[in-house]
């Protein structure tokens, strides 16, 4: 077990910067264009980490820290997720405790580097991100203690390694609100439509993109490194949530998980192309709804 779980590691740091191509193939493909190549996001990371970076004078320490303790605090997390009944390299109760609050330290990092700048534009972005950030942590906490408590561990392999197929199909309703709630987290930290577009640069409607502006060579590369693992983590967080406990049968279903990674890649891509982003006034109560919807699943669980 303990190979797999390294094995898990290993392909979410080789294989998430895919996932970021498998979206942007999607979203060609409902546009009507050839797109760009499926392992684009691999050219620009070995390109960015062979460029030198520009920094301005005005920054601290802090600055060129952001990017690389955000990179560190995702990659440390991982040693603390399963993926389906391969467990965690670590496994302790409350560990998805820590695990929450290791993604929030990247962000706080990652906002830091924003503000340190001394730009008012990347100030905006840092102050939209610590906003919804508000939100997406309280629904991330709540979705957790609702499969939680279903499974009876508050340890965030056992949550996932714990669980019988009996278990799970007799709290469908339970698991699938789970599963949607972590699915609005999954599209809002990771700065996806409906809430935010990773490809603009409109003033009025940036919030991550923002934060990142004057950041470029290797740094800018680790942080395009750390959005591929954080689309991979909080990936495996919704489909830990939403599929059978097991696929199929040893090997097979550790890769039957890795092809329904790709599957949620594709959905991201699909709803990306079908609905326009929402204004920014509208994105707390889209969040909201997703607490309440993790309240109803604690409810649900309890019962």
């Amino acid at each position: 077990m303990l190979l797999s779980s390294w094995l898990f590691v290993v392909c979410a740091i080789f294989l998430s910067p895919l996932f970021a191509g498998i979206i942007h193939r999607t979203k060609a493909f409902f546009a009507g264009r050839s797109g760009v190549p499926l392992l684009q996001s691999y050219y620009d990371l070995w390109k960015l980490l062979h460029k030198s970076a520009v920094i301005s004078r005005t920054t601290s320490a802090v600055f060129w820290m952001g990017p690389a303790v955000s990179l560190a605090a995702l990659l440390t997390s991982l040693l603390l997720l399963p993926f389906g009944k391969t467990p965690a390299i670590f496994s302790f109760p409350g560990s998805f405790v820590v695990f929450a609050y290791l993604l929030a330290a990247g962000r706080f990092f990652v906002m830091s580097a924003a503000l340190d700048t001394g730009s008012s534009f990347e100030g905006m972005g840092a102050s939209r991100e610590a906003q919804f950030g508000i939100f997406t942590e309280i629904a991330l906490f709540l979705a957790l203690t609702a499969v939680a408590l279903r499974s009876g561990s508050f340890s965030l392999s056992d949550m996932s390694t714990l669980v019988t197929a009996q278990e799970w199909t007799g709290n469908l309703a339970v698991y699938g609100l789970a599963g949607l709630v972590l699915f609005a987290v999954f599209l809002t930290e990771n700065a996806r439509i409906p809430v935010d577009d990773p490809n603009t640069h409109l003033e009025l409607t940036m919030i991550h993109e923002v934060m990142v502006l004057d950041h470029g060579g290797p740094d800018l590369g680790w942080i395009l490194a750390a959005d591929g693992l954080k689309l991979w983590i909080f990936g495996t967080l919704v489909l830990n949530a939403v599929l059978p406990p097991a696929l199929a049968h040893g090997g097979l279903d550790f890769l039957a998980r890795l092809a329904a990674l790709a599957v949620l890649a594709v959905v991201t891509g699909a709803v990306e192309s079908v609905m326009a982003r929402l204004r920014l006034g509208r994105i707390p109560h889209l969040l909201t709804g997703a607490v309440a919807i993790a309240v109803i699943a604690i409810g649900l669980a309890l019962r």
